[in-house]
């Protein structure tokens, strides 16, 4: 890990590095991408399947494309009871939190004869991507598939990669559960081509939602505008920010829970406390060598990982604000009075037991969070991602002919003459 202090001349040049650590895509990524769409939006089925066939040695002419949903039941029904319920109540308590974001249509009379509103409708098809292959990730599955239900939307139908045909029980669990529509065996660009716009077996989306691999996340980026998106998401990040009476032991240990997740992963600490840095430091170095993934966790501190000290705590509060983190943890002795000063972040987690993974998987809010510095302008995942809203507008006749005469006087300092008439029509029809 970097370790960088206040007074170190590249201090400065360093939170700036982080300010801007937005990820640049490998050389090759963009082209094989538009390679892929391209021959899925013009061949569709036929496309997809030599594409899961090179990428997931899955043959779909023999595998099928889709799993049969009472293929989801099944493995509710066969996975060990104390898996469902941890299921069960992790989407109860994601439910619970999502419900309180609901957003309803409103109208109002600003005057006699005139009603202006909102009127809040559901997106109709969302696709959601879940990463798939070696690794399972039913909490994806919950994350993105319940705001989508609780916002109303009318089908939600899920892509998982299957490499081999090999099919992960708990993330068919997790979909059965959430109440996932349809689900199909593809990842990869060719999957979120196929929800962009269909083939002859995956229907067309409105909205694709869920993280994947950079070939996944740019694949997102091309077809953004033809349909929504969530967001582009980059590898994962922490930013702790912590005092003299936090406790290292714990700081250690979350900083680890995120680089553990990708040698990209960005693990960052900052503290005003000199003896916290360094007793930091060694805790992080002797958990790091009981860690099953170390290897990767290793890579991550060594290539994104660092340890800030600042001169004082309101400089240390302003690196959090200028890094906008995905999570941020705040060890200090007042959370809560600290939180007043923080601007940006995807997620914050108040005081010492508040540890991140609880926000991963079983404390509601949702864990899809802008990353690379997006957090001063992206929310995180939720059910107003799967709303749209349309602008009600109704004058009566009295109500028109009061404003008329403002209205076409407006289009013609635009040089709009039609609009100018639109109104001058209705107004010698009285």
């Amino acid at each position: 890990m970097k370790i960088v202090r206040y007074d170190d001349p590249d201090f400065e040049a360093v939170i700036s590095s982080l300010e801007t650590r937005g990820e640049t895509v490998p050389e090759g990524v963009m082209e094989t991408v538009f390679e892929i769409v391209g021959e899925v939006r013009r061949r569709g089925d036929e496309a997809v399947a030599e594409y899961t066939l090179r990428f997931d040695d899955l043959d779909l002419g023999k595998a099928g494309m889709e799993i049969e949903l009472g293929e989801l039941d099944r493995a509710l029904e066969e996975i060990p009871g104390d898996e469902r319920k941890i299921l069960e109540e992790a989407a109860q308590s994601i439910r619970e939190f999502h419900q309180r974001q609901v957003d309803e249509s409103w109208t109002y009379e600003p005057s006699p004869g005139i009603k202006l509103g909102q009127k809040v409708t559901p997106i109709e098809k969302v696709g959601l991507y879940v990463p798939g292959g070696t690794a399972a990730y039913p909490s994806s599955v919950l994350m993105n598939a319940i705001p989508a239900r609780v916002a109303g939307v009318g089908q939600v139908i899920m892509v998982v990669p299957t490499p081999g045909g090999k099919v992960n029980r708990i993330v068919l669990a997790a979909a059965a559960v959430a109440g996932v529509d349809r689900v199909f065996t593809i990842g990869g660009a060719q999957a979120v081509a196929a929800l962009a716009y269909g083939t002859q077996t995956v229907p067309k989306v409105d909205k694709i939602v869920g993280p994947g691999n950079i070939y996944v996340a740019m694949a997102k980026k091309v077809v953004f505008g033809d349909v929504d998106i969530d967001m582009i998401a980059g590898p994962s990040e922490i930013l702790i920010l912590a005092d003299a009476t936090a406790d290292p032991v714990f700081i250690a240990a979350d900083l680890l829970s995120q680089a553990e997740h990708d040698p990209l992963a960005y693990p960052i600490f900052v503290t005003d406390d000199e003896d916290m840095l360094n007793r930091t430091f060694e805790e992080t170095r002797r958990q790091l060598e009981l860690l099953p993934r170390q290897d990767i966790a290793r890579q991550s501190l060594d290539s994104r990982g660092h340890l800030l000290l600042a001169g004082n705590m309101e400089q240390a509060i302003s690196v959090v604000n200028r890094v906008a983190v995905e999570h941020l943890e705040l060890m200090v002795a007042d959370p809560e009075k600290t939180l007043d000063s923080i601007k940006n972040a995807g997620a914050i987690f108040l005081g010492m037991y508040t540890a991140e993974a609880l926000g991963d998987y079983m404390a509601g809010p949702n864990h899809v969070l802008p990353t690379g510095g997006t957090a001063r302008f992206f929310s995180p995942l939720g059910v107003y991602d799967f709303i749209k809203r349309s602008s009600i507008i109704c004058y009566d006749r009295e109500a028109f002919l009061e404003k008329a005469g403002m209205v076409a006087q407006f289009a013609r300092l635009e040089g709009l003459e039609a609009h100018a008439r639109a109104v001058d029509l209705r107004v010698r029809k009285q």
